[in-house]
């Protein structure tokens, strides 16, 4: 196996087995062996005969070739007492407060057991309503949903995975406004990523400028109108200043739905790319698209022929993961196995735009996007028809369009694309569909250090073209692109296109590439430079509407509230342009005072700080006098600097070592003096107070003497750019953040 130390790093912190005392007591060859042989026993169910070892080798051979990976429970779970190997549940929410704690002692299992649930609210009685059985009033899906985000908190999955809800709202439901807005506080219902369950009725009314109706879910009778328009704007609007809400369309989800005759699928699993009816749960795996090339005679080229077998190979392994699992619920297990969903997506699709020199934001990457998906999709049912010959059809056939159309196949869908997150940093692939966030960036190691992680391909090719350097590979670290480094040629430039390099136009137009021969959904995010504008997020959305998208994500770099931009580009060539306005000062502040002996008499330093951190630095002089005005001013310029974003070590680093000519006098002959001035005093009082005062971690800077659970609980809240575990930038993509630094993900 080609394990980068990245990927090593996240299989010890997650994935390895361990023994009671933490200690990791299995190898990454022996945890793929585990889950091979565990998931290849399914064969024994359909015959007796059938060759356990042979097939545990073709599994083990494609996950140790890193050409295929499961999601993540499977690779955690297979071969071990839990068991549970699925990433994605949905799961009803009824009209009832029985039914609503249901849901929430279900959810709690499910969270237990390492998987992420989608829930659908538009079944509840909206705010105000009158409840006959008590005459109370309904406090409406929003409230409840804070019920909901608490439990998951609580529940926090063993540490492994970390809980991850959906909640969907229908459009037509009363309490939409108040859902739209539900997550404008970044503090609050920090465990849900929420869509809005969009109708044709809907988005045919916002093209017409017209009204359209609310409808009481309990009643089923109409309690007013809005605006569509309005309506939709206010969406862009939040989704634009927070990242939320998405999209999802629920009308087209159920259209395209191979078993809508047996119910209406209300809700997606959290990262939106699996609609699913209540109840059901589906397996996930990823191709790894990297691995899927060969030396042409123009270079390189897609080996199909390699490609098919690995399909083949991935659509035995996910079927047999649905008879071998240990569901956490009796009606979960029933209803996955009445449909049998298997999701096959892919990974590396970035990668291997690189290799065959196509640069993402092109016809040609469209292009190629749907021949791939298209021949696997392709394969896939291929592949499930045969195990059909040999394990019959999907229970619910009867109900569904392929028996419409007299195809006898093992799977309901076979189909989507995840978000590869974790399992691509195993891989050592681009995550999912999307394109690299960065060529380049910085990756925490022992001891503070610092080491640059640069693309392997690209490395080769600078190497290769005579431009590479430590220092230019740190210098497009720093930039987060390569497109306005000159060192770097133009034509490498115009391939190795990064996240933000692209236009919205081309993430879109890549989703409904992809979207065209997935069952299931693309999970996918559209990333948005700082400076997009609200209409910017209005035409993509729109796009992703007339293209043919299931739902639609976008994040607008910096939008979440205390954010700093993901990469550490500089802003030197802006001049004038760039201005940093320090916040307000809090009402209310915590802080140390000491007492400190400097050539002009006693000086007193208090370090306040707040719930952001260290926020203000003032100084008093003694009877002695001094040069009180020149230690005001110095106060002040670090109390503005603090609260402007400064990097609180780089202020100390600046004061320290000041020397003055009066205090080293005196301190030649007084010992009770332990500064070299009045700047050197301040600069000693903040670094004490950066040890010892209880406030959170502030961006990169941890001044907390609180433990490390006690920090990381902390920081788990989707408001800041850096991973909450190792402190490194967080990407955010295919509808969730990812640090591809440590493996840290907020759902998958």
């Amino acid at each position: 196996m080609e394990l980068t130390n990245n990927a090593l790093t996240v299989l010890e912190r997650r994935y390895l087995a361990k023994d009671e005392n933490g200690n990791v007591i299995e190898k990454p060859s022996e945890m793929f062996e585990r889950v091979a042989n565990y998931v290849a026993q399914a064969d024994k169910i359909y015959d007796e005969k059938a060759d356990i070892n042979k097939t545990s080798k073709i599994f083990y051979d494609v996950m140790t070739n890193l050409e295929f990976i499961p999601n993540s429970p499977t690779l955690m779970n297979a071969g071990r007492e839990l068991g549970q190997l699925s990433a994605c549940f949905v799961l009803p929410v009824e009209d009832s407060m029985e039914g609503i704690f249901d849901a929430i002692k279900n959810s709690a299992l499910i969270h237990k057991s390492g998987g992420g649930t989608g829930f659908s609210f538009s079944r509840l009685r909206p705010k105000g309503s009158t409840v006959k059985s008590t005459g109370g009033v309904a406090s409406g899906p929003v409230s409840f949903m804070k019920v909901f985000n608490s439990a998951t908190e609580a529940v926090k999955q063993g540490g492994t995975r970390r809980g991850a809800n959906m909640g969907i709202l229908r459009i037509d439901h009363p309490d939409i406004m108040e859902f739209i807005s539900c997550k404008e506080d970044t503090n609050e219902i920090t465990n849900f990523n929420i869509s809005v369950g969009i109708t044709e009725d809907f988005m045919e009314a916002v093209e017409k400028g017209k009204n359209y109706d609310l409808i009481d879910p309990h009643t089923n009778k109409v309690t007013g109108s809005l605006n569509a328009k309005k309506v939709f704007k206010h969406i862009v609007e939040k989704a634009w200043s927070t990242g939320e809400p998405g999209i999802v369309f629920l009308d087209r989800i159920n259209k395209t739905s191979t078993i809508r005759k047996i119910g209406e699928i209300e809700s997606t699993n959290p990262c939106g790319e699996q609609p699913l009816l209540p109840f059901e749960s589906c397996n996930l795996g990823s191709i790894n698209l990297a691995k899927m090339i060969k030396k042409g005679p123009k270079g390189y080229e897609v080996d199909y022929n390699r490609l098919q077998e690995v399909v083949y190979t991935s659509v035995h392994f996910l079927d047999n993961v649905i008879d071998m699992n240990k569901y956490p619920l009796k009606e979960i297990d029933e209803m996955t196995k009445k449909t049998r969903k298997i999701g096959l997506g892919v990974m590396g699709f970035a990668d291997l735009l690189f290799y065959l020199e196509i640069p993402y934001n092109s016809q040609e990457a469209v292009d190629l996007a749907e021949e791939i998906m298209g021949f696997i999709d392709k394969k896939s049912k291929e592949k499930s028809i045969e195990l059909a010959e040999k394990r019959g059809v999907f229970p619910a056939y009867e109900f569904s369009s392929f028996k419409e159309s007299g195809t006898e196949i093992r799977n309901s869908t076979t189909t989507t694309i995840a978000p590869t997150g974790t399992i691509s940093i195993i891989a050592g692939a681009s995550s999912g569909i999307e394109p690299l966030f960065a060529i380049s960036f910085m990756r925490n190691v022992m001891d503070n250090d610092r080491l640059v992680e640069v693309h392997p391909y690209f490395e080769k090719l600078a190497k290769e073209r005579g431009f590479y350097s430590e220092e230019l590979m740190e210098k497009i670290a720093e930039e987060g692109s390569i497109s306005n480094i000159e060192e770097i040629p133009e034509d490498i430039k115009k391939i190795f296109v990064t996240a933000h390099d692209i236009s919205p136009f081309w993430h879109i137009k890549m989703q409904a590439a992809f979207q065209k021969h997935v069952d299931n959904a693309v999970s996918k995010t559209v990333n948005f430079s700082n400076d997009a504008t609200k209409e910017e997020v209005e035409e993509v959305y729109m796009l992703a509407y007339k293209l043919g998208c299931k739902g639609v994500t976008i994040y607008r770099d910096g939008s979440r509230e205390n954010q700093v931009l993901s990469t550490a580009k500089k802003e030197e060539n802006k001049g004038n342009d760039f201005k940093v306005k320090p916040r307000m000062r809090p009402e209310m502040t915590r802080g140390i005072t000491e007492k400190v002996k400097i050539g002009c008499g006693n000086l007193y330093i208090t370090v306040n700080y707040d719930e952001n951190g260290i926020c203000e630095v003032f100084t008093n002089l003694g009877r002695a006098g001094g040069c009180p005005s020149q230690s005001e001013a110095t106060s002040r310029l670090i109390s503005i600097a603090l609260r402007s974003g400064m990097d609180v070590e780089e202020v100390v680093e600046q004061l320290k070592g000041i020397r003055c000519h009066s205090t080293l006098r005196q301190k030649a002959t007084n010992n009770n003096i332990k500064v070299l001035s009045c700047p050197d005093a301040i600069g000693k009082a903040i670094e004490k107070a950066m040890k010892t005062c209880e406030c959170v971690e502030n961006k990169n800077i941890n001044y907390s003497s609180k433990n490390e659970e006690d920090s990381i609980n902390n920081n788990t809240k989707d408001n800041a750019a850096v991973c909450p575990e190792c402190g490194n930038n967080i990407e955010h993509e295919s509808g969730c953040t990812i640090c591809r630094s440590c493996g840290y993900s907020k759902c998958n």
